[in-house]
């Protein structure tokens, strides 16, 4: 494994011994990973990329008509916080209902829209379950233990992210890379299990390994994966979430499309049995997922106070 990229791994064989001996390699190493032989469907990827390049070429007060709100986290924004500092994107959430006010919302003006996103949805939610199989595997645990938390209720959700051309001067207040690069997103890790990014041929994509930001390449019929605080806390900390962050670019734009696997807001989740012992005593009290989520997603939207992370459910020394 290139010890300086992120590892490129072939799944076609997912429960074969030496793909799994990759998958924990990539997990322990860098907690990021891209798939090929992955079995999305490239005209779904067409789709799904077609889709998001007509919705955000919609008009602003079109978009707007369908903008989420704190109670309804589905639909268009462009004021999303990272850290309580703005992104410098434009987003579309699509995700399950759950009750009267959390709904999805759907663009006027986009044939096709709605067909594309669900569609697209369903082949992640395929794939997500069987990485997520497989990482309970290597946690030591059978297949199905981790996805118990999930069921048809499970609240992950597919983003659809548009990053514009940044030709201004960043301000003192807005999200900066190196050398004065405008950030699209800022560094941060994701909060559930696994998210599953299809980039498009526009570099942006950083993971922070080893005091080094490394561009996360695109590569051509490629999904990048990387494990969320979720999936850390399960491994007690033998797999980190790793920072991230986007940055745009002065002349180009960039899409990307992730989706988010994440389980019940009734879950509760702490360090697996096999990942504890007396040498290596759990780092992390139990967590409801659906406290934990209200928190971070309050963060999300407007700055109603510090940023929940992850840290801040670590048992002390």
């Amino acid at each position: 494994m290139n010890v300086n990229s992120v590892p490129v791994i072939d799944i076609h064989e997912l429960g074969n011994a030496d793909t799994l001996a990759l998958l924990d390699e990539a997990c322990r190493e860098w907690g990021f990973f891209q798939v090929i032989h992955h079995g999305i469907p490239e005209a779904l990827i067409r789709n799904i990329f077609d889709a998001a390049q007509q919705f955000f070429s919609l008009p602003a007060d079109t978009k707007r008509k369908i903008e989420r709100s704190r109670d309804n986290p589905w639909g268009f924004y462009d004021q999303e916080l990272t850290k309580n500092v703005v992104d410098w994107k434009q987003i579309y959430d699509f995700g399950p209902a759950n009750g009267d006010v959390m709904r999805p919302q759907w663009p006027n003006g986009v044939p096709g829209f709605r067909s594309a996103v669900q569609a697209y949805y369903r082949q992640c939610e395929q794939l997500a379950f069987r990485l997520l199989a497989a990482i309970s595997t290597n946690l030591g645990m059978r297949p199905g233990y981790l996805s118990q938390g999930f069921g048809s209720n499970h609240t992950s959700f597919l983003r659809l992210n548009y990053y514009p051309a940044c030709p201004r001067t960043p301000g003192p207040e807005q999200n900066t890379g190196k050398q004065g690069e405008q950030l699209g997103v800022g560094p941060h890790t994701d909060a559930g299990a696994l998210t599953l990014l299809l980039q498009d041929t526009q570099p942006g994509l950083q993971v922070y390994k080893d005091g080094v930001w490394h561009a996360v390449e695109p590569r051509q019929g490629a999904i990048v994966i990387n494990i969320g605080d979720m999936v850390q806390v399960w491994s007690n900390d033998r797999y980190r979430a790793a920072l991230h962050r986007a940055i745009t670019h002065a002349d180009k734009v960039r899409f990307s499309i992730p989706f988010f696997l994440n389980p019940s807001y009734r879950a509760n989740y702490r360090p697996l049995p096999t990942m504890v012992s007396e040498k290596q005593p759990p780092r992390y009290r139990e967590i409801n997922w659906g406290e934990f989520r209200e928190r971070r997603l309050s963060g999300d939207y407007a700055d109603y106070g510090e940023e929940v992370q992850i840290t801040q459910y670590r048992l002390s020394a």
